[in-house]
């Protein structure tokens, strides 16, 4: 079974290339999931973020992954038309999944340079 790295490291290539279904097979489905935005968030609001900040934004790098045990922390870069939201995750993997996530966003960045992100259909 791979790795916390190799795990990790798969489930962000997944929302940044834009793969919801991968995505979502690399979260648990009891997963706990928690972020510093307004709205409650699930499995499956957390992806359809994720896609459209990937969707959105003009490139989303991976600009540091630590790992330690099961636990791993990346932080993001999501470089958008008008400036760059850096975005943080901490992420506990097992069983080959990820069974939390908890993403803490600069969140005044998001709302200047994401405009209607977080807006409810």
């Amino acid at each position: 079974m791979p790795g916390t790295a190799e795990l990790v490291a798969y489930y962000a290539r997944s929302w940044i290339n834009r793969d919801r279904d991968a995505a979502r097979r690399m979260i648990a489905p009891d997963a706990e999931i928690e972020w510093n935005l307004e709205a409650p968030v699930d499995d499956e609001e957390l992806v359809q973020t994720l896609h459209r900040i990937a969707a959105f934004a003009d490139s989303v790098t991976v600009v540091s992954t630590t790992c330690a045990g099961d636990r791993a922390c990346l932080v993001y870069d999501c470089a958008a038309p008008f400036g760059t939201v850096r975005m943080a995750e901490f992420l506990t993997v097992a069983d080959g999944t990820v069974s939390e996530i908890r993403q803490v966003y600069d969140a005044v960045a998001l709302r200047r340079y994401f405009p209607g992100l977080l807006d409810r259909d």
